[in-house]
């Protein structure tokens, strides 16, 4: 009996120190030094890129943005929201579409953790919707008021948008263009661990959604751009390419079928995990220019 239960401590003692470990795997990666787009740069040279931090009325870290005025008064905003171990300026391949071809004013976040945003961990979106509210609150300011604003978020920023889809919406939030997006942080997590590790769910993601509610206040589970896309009534544009593994192409079907009209969804065949617009430029160009001009008027 004493030996059984020195086994079950046993257990639990490294079931918590591997959920350790995946937080600190998962929730405080190396951050990506990628060069900025040739179109950051551009705007940047000629001082037209400028910048500002709210304080997250959630955590009360300092929240950094950069943005920029379109090239002639318009109250149309397009608020982009980067990815994973991403920044801002990842996002300028489509600050590009909603500059030359929309020539919409342009707000481009950096999320907890990332870019010149304070935060211990990654937030995976779900905290991060509240501050996306407050950055289209100030957006809206910034631009001059009643403004017709456009979420458009990438892989963990997709997520981050979804998220925000789902909560009671000021009326300039017209629509959202969401692109790789996952159904929750349970289901990418889950994932994950079977790709990286060949591990189950049980037990590890469990005690690790646990540790996280402790350490950042919120589970796994209940970080569910899915169920916050099935109370979303605004427009929304569900891109994904068809060769996505990271985050799974089911899962854009998963989303599709739960969002209630208006709703539009275009697979990429081919491309993997982000790489829709780099692939289809063209298309991918029209698709969300044709789908914003209707949504956002």
């Amino acid at each position: 009996m004493k030996r059984l239960f020195y086994i079950l401590l046993t257990l639990v003692v490294l079931t918590f120190a591997a959920s350790e470990f995946f937080i600190q795997y998962a929730l405080k990666p190396r951050l990506k030094n990628m060069p900025a787009p040739e179109w950051i740069d551009s705007v940047k040279a000629c001082g037209a890129l400028k910048d500002t931090f709210i304080i997250s009325d959630d955590s009360g870290d300092s929240i950094h943005a950069w943005y920029l005025r379109a090239d002639s008064a318009t109250n149309k905003v397009a608020v982009l929201v980067h990815g994973y171990t991403d920044n801002a300026f990842m996002m300028g391949a489509y600050a590009e579409i909603y500059d030359r071809h929309l020539h919409y004013n342009i707000l481009l976040p950096d999320l907890h953790y990332h870019g010149l945003s304070k935060g211990d961990y990654v937030q995976m979106g779900w905290r991060d919707r509240l501050d996306v509210m407050q950055w289209c609150a100030l957006a809206d300011s910034l631009f001059g008021g009643n403004t017709r604003q456009v979420l458009h978020g990438v892989s963990m920023g997709a997520a981050t948008i979804m998220s925000v889809s789902g909560e009671t919406l000021p009326p300039y939030i017209c629509c959202f263009v969401e692109d790789c997006g996952y159904t929750s942080v349970w289901d990418e997590f889950a994932n994950e661990l079977s790709n990286q590790f060949g591990l189950p769910p049980f037990p590890l993601l469990y005690t690790t959604s646990w540790l996280n509610k402790i350490q950042n206040g919120w589970s796994f589970s209940e970080a569910s751009p899915l169920a916050q896309v099935a109370k979303c009534r605004r427009p929304m544009l569900f891109i994904h390419g068809g060769n996505d593994d990271f985050v799974k192409t089911s899962m854009v079907h998963q989303l599709y079928a739960v969002k209630p009209a208006p709703k539009q969804k275009q697979i990429f065949r081919g491309s993997a995990h982000a790489r829709s617009y780099r692939n289809n430029k063209e298309r991918y160009t029209r698709l969300v220019t044709t789908f914003v001009r209707k949504y956002s008027r």
